[in-house]
């Protein structure tokens, strides 16, 4: 019997386990834990880490995984090369269900640096008020320029005291709009935005925002992962795994 295992926590995972669920295929979802309230899911949930490669490959063994989607955040690069490592040691079919990047256009105004650590460094210089739309994973890296007044915005809001002597929180969810976006860096008189490209429409509304105010985005590249079948859609992803053996049952 198959038995789909859906790497999650993304816009696309989520309508991906939609999907799956009205087939009625076998899946489970699993969260890696980092937002204190996951959304429901109409499939069988795990929450937590597996363990690095052996222990997502144990997971695979133990629970007769027979296929893996890997729909994380473009930026959870580690959890995508255990995927890779863990589906290789154990033959396991592996797809990734990927958005997008974005790509700049007219009237963008884009500065792109390899990784986190170049962002940090291209922060060097005067004080600004910087929109750091990072995620809460990445905000120790920011310290090491504590002279910038920086504006968070967080799925939830934080539990220990911020790496950065100067920033104003948000809690809020997406997806988010270019004018409610608009609004919040007029409201904080944004000087620049700071964004990981993580592609997809949820989070987009700043970079419309950036460019409709003239203001600058210095863009993160995505991490480089190992070479994967990549899917854009729940359909390619159910076409795949037909096309995989699966009897979806519809």
């Amino acid at each position: 019997m198959s038995h789909l295992l859906i790497l999650g926590g993304t816009t696309e995972a989520n309508a991906l386990a939609r999907a799956v669920a009205e087939t009625g295929l076998r899946a489970t979802y699993s969260y890696a834990g980092r937002v204190e309230a996951p959304r429901d899911q109409p499939i069988p949930v795990r929450v937590g880490g597996f363990g690095g490669a052996a222990g997502l490959a144990e997971f695979i063994h133990t629970n007769n995984v027979t296929h893996l989607v890997d729909a994380t955040h473009p930026f959870a690069a580690q959890m995508s090369v255990n995927a890779c490592a863990a589906c290789t040691q154990t033959g396991t079919p592996l797809a990734a269900l990927t958005r997008p990047a974005w790509q700049p256009g007219a009237g963008d105004n884009w500065r792109r640096v390899r990784d986190i650590a170049a962002a940090v460094a291209a922060l060097e210089g005067v004080p600004q008020r910087v929109f750091l739309a990072v995620g809460r994973m990445h905000l120790e890296a920011f310290a090491a320029q504590p002279q910038h007044d920086y504006l968070l915005r967080l799925v939830d809001a934080p539990s220990d005291p911020l790496p950065l002597p100067k920033a104003q929180v948000v809690v809020s969810r997406g997806p988010f709009t270019k004018e409610g976006d608009k609004a919040l860096m007029q409201k904080h008189k944004t000087q620049l935005v700071v964004s990981k490209n993580a592609g997809g429409t949820g989070a987009r509304a700043k970079l419309d925002a950036a460019r409709d105010l003239g203001l600058p985005v210095l863009m993160i590249d995505r991490p480089v992962l190992p070479p994967r079948t990549e899917l854009a859609t729940p359909t390619d992803v159910l076409r795949w795994l037909r096309h995989s053996g699966v009897n979806l049952g519809v």
